[in-house]
């Protein structure tokens, strides 16, 4: 395989969803062409991409149809299959590795390698039995958050406990086993940073952006975190230190919590671009699509720097997907829509961004002012972090 991948050549993305699309739309401006394999017909990657290849992800005939067909090979969600990943790694560069999927996929290996490398996280325990879990309630204390250990994302296969008598039938419902037990934090802020690391070590980290939860999925974005200096370095030096230990070829999202002491503790990392890095399409000279495909085609990775201020807010289910009309119509707001047909609740349809002079984010009043028809304010909630 020839690297840095020259112009032309074809880039194979694992998944359809919102983030291939954009990886997709910012490898044309680089001038590569991008191979979709994904289980959706009408995919979002889909529809801006050169080529779609339909299928599950196991399908060995499939997968070595689809390697034969790209140059390099990376995946848009954690949620396809690792097994697959190392049918197309015998045939073409895969980056991010398959290992480094393998470990995000499980909220215990994942939790293991973090705290194996020296960086914290919330307290926890893997429990596999009913016992177990008792054992690690009492280890640990209620309120306690009850995960599954893999295939949970927007807040999905997971039970906050509260009471000892919540324990047995929280553990029946949750599945597939063994779960992982998280001790509560008290976290004032939970903040992400995106870093991107080509083949040779070099690392490109974007500024560290505070997020907030609705319902478990990501509402809004604020660029940068309005953080002490301190919580900067600790965020930034956590996502070098865990780029840098998996061996990352590709971008790293590592979602963390700031504690009321401003100490910073991961809670997941994402081996690919990231919902809280949508903001760097509109905000930076790079965004974090283009130092995805940069990083995996071998290309030089710019500094992750940012030109203004941003506040990113998703577009979710029906009810925030029918304001489009009027987003449009907002001058400002800078909008993103996904090619998605189907607005069913929980679902992102979209988002937009607004920018600010660098230096000049507004504080909460002024935030939901800018965002006009997008604001929170419209659903009776305010910007408090999620529980």
């Amino acid at each position: 395989m020839m690297f840095p991948l020259p112009p032309n050549a074809t880039i194979g993305l694992v998944g359809g969803g919102q983030l291939g699309r954009m990886s997709a739309l910012a490898a044309a401006r680089l001038g590569y062409r991008c191979h979709i394999l994904t289980r959706e017909q009408n995919s979002p990657a889909g529809q801006v991409s050169a080529a779609v290849t339909i299928s599950d992800y196991l399908d060995p005939v499939a997968l070595r149809a689809f390697a034969a067909a790209v140059d390099v090979i990376s995946f848009e969600f954690e949620n396809v299959s690792a097994e697959g990943l190392d049918l197309l790694a015998s045939l073409k560069p895969v980056r991010p590795a398959p290992g480094i999927l393998r470990i995000s996929q499980d909220r215990v290996a994942e939790k293991s390698f973090v705290n194996g490398v020296g960086v914290p996280t919330a307290p926890w325990r893997a429990v596999g039995t009913l016992d177990e879990l008792r054992a690690a309630a009492a280890e640990l204390g209620l309120p306690a958050v009850l995960k599954t250990t893999r295939e949970g994302y927007d807040g999905k296969g997971q039970r906050t406990l509260h009471q000892p008598d919540e324990l047995a039938a929280a553990f029946a419902d949750l599945s597939p086993k063994p779960l992982i037990l998280e001790g509560f934090v008290d976290f004032a802020q939970e903040i992400s940073v995106v870093i991107a690391r080509g083949a040779d070590g070099s690392l490109s980290a974007f500024d560290a952006v505070e997020n907030r939860h609705r319902n478990h999925i990501l509402d809004l974005t604020l660029a940068p975190a309005r953080v002490p200096d301190s919580v900067v370095e600790q965020s930034q030096a956590i996502a070098r230190t865990v780029a840098t230990a998996l061996d990352l070829v590709g971008l790293l999202a590592v979602e963390m919590f700031v504690d009321a002491d401003g100490q910073v503790l991961v809670n997941e990392i994402a081996p690919r671009p990231h919902n809280s890095g949508h903001w760097t399409i509109d905000a930076c000279p790079a965004s974090q699509f283009e130092l995805h495909i940069r990083a995996i085609a071998d290309l030089p990775l710019p500094a992750a720097t940012r030109h203004s201020d941003a506040v990113m807010k998703n577009l979710v289910g029906p009810d925030e997907i029918a304001l489009w009309p009027a987003i449009l119509a907002t001058p400002g707001l800078i909008p993103h829509l996904y090619g998605k047909s189907d607005a069913r609740p929980g679902r992102k349809m979209g988002h937009v961004t607004r920018l600010f002079p660098k230096g000049s984010l507004p504080g909460e009043f002024g935030v939901e002012a800018a965002l006009g028809p997008a604001a929170p304010r419209r659903t009776g909630e305010h910007f408090s972090p999620s529980p």
